[in-house]
């Protein structure tokens, strides 16, 4: 059994879309980023790649490179999947919480498990988000930044 950590975190600031586990969620600000900002992909594919002893995400999708610019950030898991299926890893469960302040997130968190459930070729069973409010505290309490902590277990 390997287990992996990841973590994301992004300013938000008006005029981006704000997508979290594939989901476009309508509010007035979204994650400022080279991609598209989706804190949550980041950082399950972080703890992907660190399960499977691959480093991290700036080793393989740096934000200096332009080919990364506004990407869909299903590529990078699409990516570390077909990196896991080279050493036989699988996934045996994924759990992350999602931290903002606003809006609310537990409507979109069964989609966001069927978005990932379906990059990663798992049962939606292995996966569960929980969604956390920052309680005024810090800069997801205050409604600046939206972030997101994962684990993985691989066997």
């Amino acid at each position: 059994m390997r287990v992996g950590i990841g973590y994301d975190i992004h300013p938000l600031v008006p005029g981006r879309k704000l997508i979290l586990g594939g989901v476009e969620i309508p509010f007035e600000k979204g994650p400022r980023g080279h991609s598209d900002g989706d804190c949550l992909f980041h950082a399950v594919t972080d703890a992907l790649l660190g399960a499977a002893g691959l480093g991290d995400m700036g080793r393989y999708f740096p934000d200096t490179d332009p080919k990364w610019k506004d990407a869909d950030s299903s590529v990078f898991l699409k990516a570390v999947r077909k990196l896991m299926e080279e050493k036989k890893l699988q996934i045996q469960n994924i759990d992350a919480n999602l931290h903002i302040e606003s809006p609310k997130l537990a409507p979109h968190l069964p989609k966001m498990i069927q978005n990932l459930s379906e990059l990663l070729g798992i049962h939606p069973s292995q996966i569960n988000f929980k969604a956390k409010r920052g309680e005024g505290l810090d800069a997801v309490g205050r409604g600046e930044a939206v972030a997101a902590q994962a684990i993985v277990l691989l066997s």
